[in-house]
């Protein structure tokens, strides 16, 4: 099959390979690792996340940009150190989409319920091929992840072979005995910082578990309490602002009433 690419696509890495020209590049574009881009293209993932929960496509089409732009910034650096380039990343993700769509791109017809136990088969597949025989079926989880969505795979992972709840509310009663043991680590005489730390991780993990079980991403269900929150912060100053007040001149008390009647408003909406 003829190597045939979008001009634009072009257009991107020769962009890129300027920024990283040594004599006439970008000074911070050139000082760049790979390590050192990596809480930039996890900041960009979110924007984008933020921007669909948002519903702005046009947000999003440039948010994506700058999140392919990341791809890219890897790509160069690699082609620098003759590594990999940008058409061998292409080139990989083809392999493996069709590779992991036998159903698909093989004539294979299956059913809808098979299709996470071919998926799990060729996953397994592929990781004994890359690194042998494997330890753990959660080797392959990424130690980089965000903390709820780690949570989240290790879970996944483990209700494979059969380590889960059967119902949520046997789930609902985990997460309401360890908040107990928070309750209890913060009634002690002393206060054991690092027992409260560990409790409240129980109870954070077992959430997770249970958003897993009532069919919820817990990443994305905080991300809307946040939101929420900020929502209505937001209006609660603006609330006073409207009475001439500021907010930091007043009492709990009287936040707290306006928070109330901005609950209020957005239920007779």
């Amino acid at each position: 099959m003829p190597n045939e690419r979008p001009g634009n696509i072009d257009r991107l890495l020769s962009i890129m390979t300027r920024l990283r020209d040594p004599k006439s590049g970008c000074p911070w574009d050139l000082r760049q690792t790979m390590r050192s881009l990596v809480p930039y293209t996890i900041e960009e993932a979110y924007e984008v996340a933020d921007a669909i929960e948002k519903h702005d496509l046009n947000d999003i089409r440039d948010e994506l940009g700058d999140l392919l732009f990341q791809i890219i910034f890897y790509s160069q650096i690699a082609k620098e150190q003759d590594a990999f380039t940008f058409d061998a990343v292409v080139e990989s993700i083809c392999d493996k989409i069709i590779r992991r769509h036998p159903h698909v791109f093989n004539g294979k017809r299956i059913s809808e319920t098979e299709l996470e136990a071919q998926w799990n088969q060729i996953k397994q597949e592929e990781r004994a091929h890359a690194k042998g025989d494997s330890n753990s079926i959660l080797d392959d989880i990424p130690n980089g992840l965000p903390a709820l969505m780690y949570a989240q795979k290790v879970q996944q992972h483990c209700t494979r072979v059969g380590f889960d709840w059967e119902k949520p509310l046997d789930v609902l009663n985990k997460v309401q005995e360890e908040i107990s043991e928070i309750k209890d680590e913060l009634n002690a005489d002393e206060i054991d910082q690092l027992a409260v730390e560990e409790e409240i991780g129980d109870a954070f993990f077992a959430l997770v578990n249970l958003s897993r079980h009532c069919n919820v991403d817990a990443d994305t269900a905080l991300r809307r309490a946040n939101n929420k929150f900020v929502t209505r912060f937001k209006q609660i100053e603006h609330l006073a602002q409207s009475k001439k007040q500021k907010i930091t001149d007043m009492t709990l008390v009287e936040m707290e009433k306006l928070w109330q009647q901005v609950k209020s408003a957005e239920r007779d909406k």
